[in-house]
């Protein structure tokens, strides 16, 4: 019996536990929100924007709440996503992440020019 989208239920399930794997969220996947820390809620949004295989990923400051080490593993995670074919359009004024990207925009006065 297929499912929702017109995938099948197993195949929605095998999506899911990988996603959970990726994102390392595999031992807290029956947490609600409330009970995950910051990086895992982040994780978590990252996973399900991901779970259906879209061919972008808009991501609006998502290191912006982080400290330093889970700001590198959601960098981590999206760098490996872009790698493996998923095209990425991140908004940030983290410029450790910006300088990663493989092509870079600013905004200024309302203006968006490509930078160098």
């Amino acid at each position: 019996r297929q499912g929702r989208q017109g995938v099948r239920r197993t195949e929605r399930r095998d999506r899911v536990e990988r996603v959970l794997d990726a994102m390392g969220l595999r031992n807290r996947a029956k947490h609600y929100p409330p009970q995950l820390s910051g990086g895992q809620q982040q994780r978590a949004a990252i996973g399900r924007a991901v779970v259906g295989d879209p061919a972008i990923l808009l991501a609006d400051e998502p290191t912006g709440n982080l400290d330093s080490g889970n700001t590198d593993r959601i960098i981590g995670i999206l760098e490996d996503l872009n790698r493996n074919g998923l095209t990425l359009c991140v908004v940030t004024h983290d410029d450790n992440l910006a300088e990663r990207a493989q092509r870079q925009f600013c905004m200024r006065d309302g203006r968006l020019e490509a930078k160098i």
